[in-house]
């Protein structure tokens, strides 16, 4: 799927490429795993980008729309070795 960086100004590495595809490594309904990863990821050096997240928003936190976190295409199997050595893949 093709991303526009200005959707995502909050991800300066995404604003650095212009566009960009991402993958999708991880569906889950629960926040403190998806806060977990961030930070293992980030802390790899790798960027993120967790989508649906204003859905969860309006159906009022019930747990009926899992988020998805997604890195760059060029960043998943890095994403997925740092994931796997957490136990988390």
């Amino acid at each position: 799927m093709g991303v526009k960086a200005s959707r995502f100004k909050a991800l300066p590495y995404l604003a650095a490429i212009g566009e960009t595809n991402v993958r999708v490594i991880v569906t889950t309904n629960n926040q403190i795993r998806l806060s977990f990863l961030v930070a293992l990821l980030t802390d790899a050096g790798i960027g993120t980008i967790l989508l649906d997240s204003h859905i969860s928003a309006v159906e009022g936190s019930i747990g009926a729309f899992p988020r998805r976190l997604a890195v760059a295409d060029e960043d998943e199997a890095q994403a997925m070795r740092v994931l796997r050595e957490a136990g988390e893949a």
